[in-house]
């Protein structure tokens, strides 16, 4: 065997420790990620956007997602926080989760450029600013918009 000098030592001890943390930490990061994708799966709670955006819901059933929707100067629309946009109201109502539904903010005023003016299409251009200094504040994206109808009560049809 081999006697190593005082100075060459720690660098030997400190290659080996090296060597030991490039092989062993792929598989304990692994081993994390799966544990942290089951635990945040199971142990994620409800947005208060969420929760308020399940109450819009109640009674209604999705339908088909759809490029574009028909659009009313004097239609409704609610902006949900951190969340979705919902245009209309009535027995049908459309939600828009866009892109990054994390940046949709009650607060700002969404501004749209539109290839058609009676709809609001996936491609159109939307922005949102602020509304009492006119500054942009933020790029959306949209994705399809997601129709919800009011399902009918069997007992009201039958009485």
């Amino acid at each position: 065997m081999t006697r190593l000098s005082a100075p060459v030592r720690p660098l030997v001890t400190g290659l080996a420790a090296a060597l030991v943390l490039a092989v062993g930490m792929p598989a304990i990061a692994q081993a994390q990620a799966q544990t942290d994708v089951e635990t945040n799966v199971a142990a994620e709670p409800a947005t208060k956007g969420e929760k308020r955006l399940a109450k819009l819901l109640e009674g209604r059933e999705a339908g088909e997602p759809v490029s574009c929707i028909r659009t009313l100067p004097s239609q409704r629309m609610q902006t949900i926080d951190n969340t979705a946009y919902v245009f209309g109201s009535g027995n049908t109502i459309y939600v828009q989760r866009t892109r990054n539904p994390e940046d949709i903010d009650n607060s700002d005023a969404l501004v749209t450029q539109r290839f058609n003016g009676s709809q609001l299409c996936r491609l159109d251009v939307a922005s949102t600013i602020d509304p009492l200094m006119g500054f942009f504040t933020g790029a959306v994206f949209f994705e399809d918009f997601v129709p919800y109808t009011r399902v009918k009560d069997d007992a009201a049809n039958r009485g």
